[in-house]
C-alpha cells in the first residue's frame, strides 16, 4: 500500500459536478493498493496516516483532530521506467483495491478521525491548497 500525504488548507473531490468529499485544514491522502496488501496493511496504513507528525509543531491528525480526505489513486503504482507509457500491473485490480481503501477509511474512523472520501472508479476532480507544502510518501 502506498500513500502520498499532503497538508492542506482545503481539499475537495468533485464527481459529475457534485462535491462528494471536502475538508478544511487537514490531510489529503492519495492512496494506492497493490496485489499483496491485506486488511492488516490497511490498518497499519490508517495508523501511520493518523499518527503522522506532519502538521504544525510536529503534531498529527490524532493530536489535533485534523480532517482527512482519502482519495483512491491506483496510478501511484504506475511504472514508467521503460518508455513513456506507464504500466499499471503493480496496482491491485478494483475488486481487490476497493475493499482495502474502504478498510483504511473505516480504520481511520474507528481511531476517531473525521474522514471524507472520493468516489471509487469515478473520474474525480481533486482540488487542494497545500500548506507548506508538506508532502510525505508512505510505502508499506
Amino acid at each position: 500500500m502506498r500513500a502520498v500525504v499532503q497538508t492542506v488548507g482545503r481539499a475537495s473531490v468533485t464527481v459529475d459536478g457534485e462535491v462528494v468529499g471536502a475538508i478544511d485544514n487537514g490531510l489529503l491522502v492519495l492512496l494506492g493498493v497493490t496485489h499483496t496488501d491485506t486488511a492488516e496493511t490497511a490498518r497499519t496504513m490508517a495508523r501511520k496516516v493518523h499518527e503522522l507528525r506532519i502538521l504544525d509543531d510536529e503534531r498529527s491528525a490524532s493530536d489535533t483532530g485534523a480532517a482527512i480526505l482519502v482519495v483512491s489513486q491506483f496510478t501511484l503504482y504506475g511504472d514508467a521506467r521503460k518508455g513513456r507509457r506507464p504500466t499499471w500491473t503493480a496496482a491491485a485490480p478494483a475488486e481487490v483495491a476497493e475493499p482495502l481503501v474502504t478498510a483504511v477509511v473505516e480504520a481511520l474512523r474507528e481511531r476517531g478521525a473525521k474522514v471524507e472520501t472520493g468516489r471509487f472508479r469515478a473520474h474525480m476532480l481533486v482540488e487542494s491548497v497545500n500548506i507548506g507544502p508538506r508532502t510525505v510518501l508512505l510505502d508499506l
